[in-house]
């Protein structure tokens, strides 16, 4: 991942979370999401099935945080972004996902918060999971 053609985010094989923090979410739904991430059975094993987590395969996480997936398409062309966090408020928490999941063992690397990123992604499946937060449950 590059801001202004510099690299600030990088790993091998792993995860690409992209991160988008609401108004109710917590720090309760950051170690449940820290969790739920770190222990999900998604990579192959020697059977070909999605059996094995991120630490199982020795991979890594990068967090990019992603404002945009808040968005309300109900109504209307033009996106609302009015479900989003503030910054104030989504930096912390995107932020806090990375500690969480370092703190769980993994190699995480992280996008810079409100830039303008250039993410590349070579996507080995494609597997792609949407996790929300609901009530302080993963959903």
């Amino acid at each position: 991942m590059t801001v202004d053609g510099a690299v600030v985010g990088a790993i091998g094989p792993g995860l690409l979370v992209l991160a988008g923090a609401g108004h109710d979410d917590t720090d309760r739904d950051v170690d449940s999401l820290a969790d739920k991430l770190a222990g999900l059975r998604i990579f192959r094993d020697e059977e070909d099935r999605m059996n094995r987590s991120v630490a199982d395969v020795s991979g890594s996480v990068l967090v990019v945080s992603q404002f945009t997936l808040m968005a309300d398409v109900r109504r209307g062309r033009r996106p609302s972004f009015t479900a989003a966090a503030p910054p104030d408020r989504a930096e912390p928490l995107v932020a806090a996902l990375a500690d969480a999941l370092r703190a769980r063992g993994l190699e995480v690397a992280e996008g810079r918060f409100g830039a303008m990123m250039d993410v590349h992604l070579v996507n080995d499946g494609p597997v792609t999971i949407v996790i929300d937060t609901a009530d302080g449950r993963v959903v």
